[in-house]
């Protein structure tokens, strides 16, 4: 590049911007804006063409921002280990949720009722591989939890148990179903 002087330059690898004050062959003295007298290689020296206070707008900066931030992974909802051992299924077996009404009905109609219920969506989510299952039976005098309880012991890949006690009390089995048997 070709330097004269009175050339306004800055040095590449510094922070420096000065006046070349005088030019020898190999060398060019650069008066700072410090006041400094300091000694550069041509190659070491960049030419300020225009030299003026550059104004930018907060919308440039905003831009140039976005442009060198960094791409933030989308979070993907964790699960927390406490959610994932709650059960996929939930069968409410009080007679009320199975019927319209429940006038007129013996004790054995309603048992009959919720024993079919729990049956069949015990098969539907043998069927479609639901891993774990709630069967709500409420407290009561305890008949409907031991004719389950029955039923459960009938199935060769089933295993069965209270249900979470903190949101069910003790109205509710939960039954496991192993997928590989």
């Amino acid at each position: 590049m070709n330097f004269k002087k009175g050339d306004r330059v800055e040095a590449m690898d510094d922070t420096i911007t000065g006046v070349i004050q005088s030019i020898n062959e190999t060398k060019i003295t650069v008066l700072s804006d410090d006041g400094f007298l300091l000694v550069y290689q041509p190659s070491e020296l960049i030419k300020i063409i225009n030299d003026r206070n550059l104004t930018v707008s907060n919308y440039e900066v905003a831009k140039i921002k976005a442009e060198k931030a960094i791409k933030k992974r989308k979070n993907t909802p964790v699960v927390k280990p406490k959610e994932r051992t709650t059960p996929k299924m939930e069968v409410d077996l009080h007679i009320h949720n199975l019927v319209s009404s429940e006038r007129g009905m013996s004790n054995y109609d309603i048992l009959n009722i919720q024993m079919e219920t729990a049956k069949r969506q015990l098969d539907f989510a043998i069927s479609k591989k639901i891993q774990k299952v709630v069967f709500i039976h409420g407290v009561g005098q305890g008949v409907l939890k031991e004719e389950l309880q029955f039923l459960f012991g009938r199935y060769d890949n089933v295993k069965y148990y209270d249900a979470d006690y903190q949101k069910y009390g003790l109205g509710a089995t939960e039954v496991y179903i192993f997928q590989n048997a």
